[in-house]
């Protein structure tokens, strides 16, 4: 997590901006890019506080606002850790964030203005 403007990836990606008028260069936006949980401890709901950790660690540095970027499975289909590691979005709602497009089917923008 960092300011949305360090991860150039995201700069050409439709995830962030799809239907957006968002200011690419604005870096008091930050962006939670994934979370990082050890394979033995997975799937213990470890995300909620990361996802919360993230939003006071932006606050505390200045953010202006909070992004993350979760795909949703549909239902019945498995999905790989190196796709749910971005996040899903029950984590970033219990964290304050909503939802603010859905530029891929499975993909949602959130956001929390602070």
């Amino acid at each position: 997590m960092a300011p949305r403007t360090q991860f150039v990836r995201y700069r050409g990606s439709q995830v962030p901006w799809a239907g957006r008028r968002e200011d690419k260069d604005d870096a008091g936006v930050w962006a939670v890019t994934c979370f990082a949980v050890r394979a033995g401890m997975r799937g213990r709901g470890l995300m909620y506080p990361l996802a919360a950790a993230a939003v006071e660690h932006a606050r505390e540095r200045g953010a202006r606002a909070v992004e993350g970027y979760p795909i949703v499975p549909q239902p019945g289909q498995q999905v790989s850790w190196g796709e749910v590691n971005v996040g899903t979005p029950g984590p970033f709602a219990r964290a304050g964030l909503a939802e603010v497009s859905r530029p891929t089917k499975r993909r949602r923008v959130m956001r929390l203005d602070l």
